[in-house]
């Protein structure tokens, strides 16, 4: 299957690197705005084709597939175009910045036939769908604690007066939409929607939020999430029943939980990964072209829809 890209930074790398475990995945184009960047990044991989225009890239015939990694901003509106043009769309968490946005999406999906998907990896990774089917072992649920915090080396530039994109509101960006995302995602993957949610922030001199936290209300327990851009933390995150707790090493990337009941038993609930954990998100959306289905039956598009509703609130 053909993909282009559209981003040149870190996390594309990471996904790259991830992708080429699969067996129906080749890169064959990069989008960057400026062609210097685009080359640069083309090369590393031997890649023949650079664009600099988006809609020329998608009105090639080059690629069937496109995978998202700009800024925030411009999720939604480049993943609209690409459908627009027959392009199946696989597009970095958070998927848009807005309902109203993620509405035109999967109108457009629809009406193109096109899949659309978000790209949580942890939602699909082993451990979490491991997670999902054992939940039923610690009883009743009574609250979930799930936090990602993780100091930003953009900060430390924010702090000597140098902006970078990770701190730039306009572009969609800050604590909440960066991480909170990978907090909110599992609660209602797991949950649902909440009945009532409550929030708190710590806003930047940019104005985009440092830190953050929000409790959802559910009629037998509660969520609370934590997650900031500017301070660490190392300890699990959680989901406590009245008959044990599930610790999850990190929220935002599952690799190992395990279930400690009240009498002390521990059992272990990890499932070991073959691949780089981005690979798992690949699998599920390549299988979901091959299969016609324009979205995931895990990372659905009604989630995807709740989760920006809860993080715009």
């Amino acid at each position: 299957m053909r993909f282009g890209v559209i981003g040149t930074n870190w996390i594309t790398d990471r996904f790259l690197d991830a992708a080429k475990h699969h067996p129906d995945f080749s890169l064959n184009a990069v989008y960057s705005r400026t062609m210097e960047k685009g080359k640069a990044f083309a090369d590393k991989y031997g890649v023949e084709h650079i664009f600099t225009n988006l809609e020329e890239m998608f009105k090639s015939g080059l690629i069937d597939c496109v995978y998202i990694a700009s800024p925030n901003k411009f999720h939604a509106e480049q993943s609209i175009l690409a459908m627009k043009h027959g392009v199946h769309v696989l597009c970095e968490k958070p998927a848009v910045t807005s309902v109203a946005e993620m509405d035109e999406v999967i109108e457009t999906s629809k009406k193109h036939g096109t899949t659309y998907m978000e790209a949580m990896k942890s939602t699909v990774m082993p451990t979490f769908l491991n997670i999902r089917k054992n939940l039923d072992k610690i009883g009743p649920i009574r609250r979930f604690e799930f936090h990602y915090n993780q100091y930003s080396s953009r900060y430390d530039k924010l702090k000597e007066g140098i902006v970078e994109n990770a701190f730039r509101p306009e572009l969609g960006n800050g604590s909440k939409m960066d991480l909170g995302v990978y907090c909110v995602a599992p609660v209602v993957h797991l949950m649902g929607e909440p009945k009532t949610v409550y929030k708190n922030h710590y806003l930047l001199s940019t104005g985009a939020d440092g830190l953050g936290s929000m409790i959802f209300s559910y009629d037998t327990c509660e969520a609370v999430l934590m997650y900031s851009k500017i301070h660490d933390t190392y300890s699990p995150s959680e989901i406590q029943g009245e008959n044990g707790v599930i610790q999850i090493d990190k929220i935002s990337d599952p690799r190992s939980a395990k279930i400690i009941y009240r009498n002390g038993d521990v059992e272990d609930l990890t499932v070991e990964m073959e691949y780089p954990s981005m690979y798992y998100e690949l699998a599920e959306f390549i299988q979901c072209v091959k299969n016609g289905q324009i979205e995931s039956s895990i990372n659905t598009h009604e989630i995807s829809r709740t989760v920006v509703s809860l993080l715009t609130r």
